[in-house]
């Protein structure tokens, strides 16, 4: 029995764990610098308008709020 052997069948689910990962992360496609930089930028984007949205209602609420006061 060989030593690889040995360890799949003393570690069982935790090694054919790894293994199924490791064969699992071979088929993903990874994307390209250009890709990446679209990404990051979408995101940056999306985070900086939903920030400004919000500072807006929190804004429009506080003078809202203080016509009441």
């Amino acid at each position: 029995m060989t030593f690889l052997q040995r360890m799949k069948q003393g570690f069982g689910t935790t090694f054919s764990f790894f293994t199924d990962s490791w064969a699992e992360l071979k088929k993903v496609k990874w994307p390209s610098r250009k890709e990446l930089i679209s990404y990051t930028l979408v995101v940056i984007a999306t985070c900086t308008f939903v920030t400004i949205y919000f500072w807006l209602i929190d804004l429009g609420l506080s003078e809202i709020l203080r016509l009441f006061d």
